[in-house]
């Protein structure tokens, strides 16, 4: 908790220094930031505290997207979209989105902020990569339908898909992988394996791997945009590279006989 609260403090100062209506905030609700039983989920009361602590923390009035981090089972779902309707009607928020909630869940939001006529739903935060398709099972035709934006996390994997993961080779001392367990458990033969052959197709394209495997997720028009992390400038401006970069046809057919991915389909005979 404290270590969010100086984050977004910490961020609040440095982006003074630009124009507010340039900038695109964000900000996320749901997981515990204390050890009571209103500090986590997605109830009226909850929601409410913790906005009002992001725009100060953050020295802001608004934020332009705010996400409930995941599926709350436990309040009303109509309560908490009410609250999200409620607060852009107050100016606190532009926008609101929801992030990895199953296609069934935004389905039923949706029929709720119909039903109670509430400012829509206008985005999803789901995550996506060439190591997680999930979304184009359900949830991509369901925002299709539903004119939501896509704007996913982890496009790289946790790092996977960086290129600096390679089998036989020690962790990279500092890299995330030495004390997170999520891309330790990634790190599979089989996974390096993928990555070996998805260096070659990026070192063929005269790019490296990550700028290749964030243009592979751009590919479909529904993919809104994608969230990527940068610790240096030279980072982000590889990151950028992804938009400018054209993949051939046949790397896409080779990535999916790669992974395997079928969406899925129940035929009835």
């Amino acid at each position: 908790m404290r270590m969010h609260t100086a984050a977004g403090r910490f961020l609040g100062k440095t982006l003074k220094q630009f124009p507010r209506h340039e900038l695109i905030l964000s900000s996320k609700v749901f997981f515990p930031v204390g050890e009571g039983t209103n500090d986590r989920g997605l109830s009226r009361k909850h929601i409410s505290e913790s906005i009002d602590r992001s725009l100060t923390n953050m020295q802001t009035e608004y934020l332009d997207l705010y996400f409930c981090h995941r599926f709350d089972p436990e309040t009303p779902l109509t309560e908490t979209l009410q609250t999200l309707s409620d607060l852009v009607d107050k100016g606190k928020i532009l926008y609101y989105g929801v992030s990895e909630w199953t296609p069934v869940q935004i389905l039923e939001a949706q029929l709720v902020i119909q039903e109670r006529g509430l400012h829509p739903m206008a985005v999803i935060q789901p995550e996506y990569n060439m190591f997680d398709q999930y979304i184009e099972h359900e949830s991509l035709d369901v925002c299709q339908k539903l004119g939501l934006g896509v704007v996913p996390f982890s496009p790289l994997s946790q790092g996977l898909l960086t290129g600096k993961y390679r089998k036989g080779q020690p962790i990279p001392a500092g890299s995330r992988a030495t004390y997170q367990d999520q891309i330790q458990a990634l790190l599979t033969d089989d996974n390096l394996d993928k990555v070996e052959a998805l260096v070659k197709m990026a070192d063929e394209l005269n790019t490296d791997l990550a700028t290749f495997a964030l243009a592979w997720a751009l590919r479909d028009p529904r993919i809104s945009s994608l969230i990527t992390g940068a610790s240096k400038p030279s980072q982000l401006e590889n990151n950028l590279k992804a938009i400018d970069l054209t993949i051939p046809d046949d790397y896409y057919a080779r990535v999916d006989q790669l992974f395997d991915f079928k969406k899925f389909s129940r035929k009835i005979g």
